[in-house]
């Protein structure tokens, strides 16, 4: 008998009407094109989890981490990939300020540089070590339920010779600017201590993850993309964790999701996902994966560790069980060294770049009192995923110690405020931070 018409009859037996089926079935691919929202998504992927209807995560891998606790570690490596070091480029301390694995950019090393962050200046978060991988023998492998013909492979060159496209986009840690919960809100936190330079803005080149999914013969029934990368796999609390991996809804893939082999006009650098990483536009970093090694594509909600277990608002004012971390926020960023001299009576012009999750900047006022604003003037296009860069011309008259402020607002009308709601974590931090210099 044909499948589906043994399956129709299957359903009539048991009493269930198949319009039913089907409006259901359009009703559920419906909404999972309709996630493109981070927010969103993972709020309804988390509520799925919890009552056993997403993959990915058992309860009793999560007891486990809760109840040994420790610190993380990597393990292994997988098919062509071998391990290197933390970070394999230069680290010279004018560019970055480095904590083990992790590297953030220096404000200061940004001035002059145009609207591109430079390669060498671009921020490294690294949850194991950066692999060498041999791109002659790396295929990227797509498989699961969510694909007509079953797995299919792709070697870097099948890439190079799909249509491609070019984006220009930030891409930023969701704990950019924790230090700040300590050192300007008095509260303590966990993780990497950024400060703003877990950001950087880049032109990437390679080929949309919905081309590659249609090539791979995309089900209509798709809900979920699972990407995961080829670093060691990620072991906390002495229960590994497997690869680096973080879902996207099918409506988020087909959207504007680039799977990267260049950056700003080079191949991609090894401590930046060579040979092909992923770039999710205004998404938290953790979503834009580097070492893409396979995707599954899922007919079923799918979770991981990355968007269940971490990535999470924790803290007095969420739910017990925490929140998801959504979109990127508002920030801005002076590049000048923070208690920098200054001569008084002289032309100083001040420069900076502010960006948002929401779209572009629409505008960004400055204070060197912290009492009256003035609107910065807008240097570069405000792109809708990247930052603008601003500029403020300002004569100290007086020697003294003074704070210099900047606030941006984006197209949406969301204003830095002056305090971020606290999470244990320090995710999201969006506060205006004040900027001491000295002059003399």
């Amino acid at each position: 008998m044909h499948t589906g018409i043994a399956r129709r009859a299957s359903l009539i037996r048991r009493g269930v009407r198949y319009v039913d089926v089907l409006e259901q079935k359009a009703a559920h691919q419906k909404t999972a094109r309709m996630l493109t929202d981070e927010s969103t998504y993972d709020q309804v992927r988390h509520r799925q989890w919890l009552a056993g209807a997403a993959r990915g995560l058992s309860r009793r891998t999560v007891l486990r981490m809760s109840v040994i606790g420790g610190t993380a570690m990597a393990v292994g490596t997988a098919g062509t990939a071998s391990a290197t070091g933390p970070i394999v480029k230069p680290l010279p301390p004018e560019f970055f300020e480095v904590y083990g694995a992790n590297a953030e950019t220096k404000w200061e090393s940004l001035s002059g540089q145009g609207y591109l962050t430079p390669i060498d200046r671009f921020f490294v978060r690294n949850h194991t070590s950066t692999p060498t991988i041999d791109v002659n023998a790396w295929r990227l492998r797509v498989f699961g339920s969510g694909l007509r013909r079953g797995p299919a492979e792709f070697s870097y060159r099948d890439l190079r010779a799909l249509p491609a496209e070019t984006t220009t986009a930030f891409i930023e840690c969701a704990g950019n600017g924790r230090s700040y919960f300590t050192s300007q809100q008095g509260q303590q936190v966990s993780g990497t201590p950024w400060k703003l330079g877990a950001v950087g803005v880049a032109r990437w080149r390679g080929v949309k993850l919905s081309t590659v999914l249609a090539k791979a013969g995309l089900s209509r029934n798709a809900v979920d993309v699972l990407p995961s990368g080829l670093d060691a796999d990620f072991v906390t609390g002495g229960v590994n964790l497997g690869k680096v991996r973080r879902p996207l809804p099918i409506g988020k893939a087909l959207d504007d999701v680039l799977l990267a082999y260049e950056m700003n006009g080079r191949h991609l650098p090894l401590d930046h996902g060579f040979p092909v990483r992923l770039v999710v536009p205004s998404w938290i970093g953790i979503s834009s994966i580097k070492w893409l090694g396979e995707i599954e594509v899922s007919e079923t909600p799918l979770v991981s560790p990355w968007n269940t277990q971490f990535y999470r608002l924790v803290g007095p004012t969420y739910p017990a069980e925490g929140t998801v971390v959504s979109r990127q926020v508002v920030k801005s960023a002076f590049e000048l060294p923070r208690d920098a001299t200054l001569a008084a009576g002289q032309r100083h012009v001040l420069r900076g770049r502010s960006w948002s999750g929401n779209g572009s900047i629409r505008n960004v006022d400055i204070s060197v009192d912290g009492i009256k604003w003035h609107p910065a003037k807008p240097t570069s296009h405000a792109y809708e995923r990247g930052w603008l860069q601003w500029e403020f011309p300002w004569r100290p008259k007086q020697p003294g110690a003074y704070t210099l402020h900047a606030r941006a607002t984006d197209w949406s009308g969301v204003t830095q405020p002056v305090v971020t709601p606290y999470n244990t974590q320090g995710y999201l931090f969006d506060a205006i931070v004040p900027h001491p210099v000295t002059v003399v």
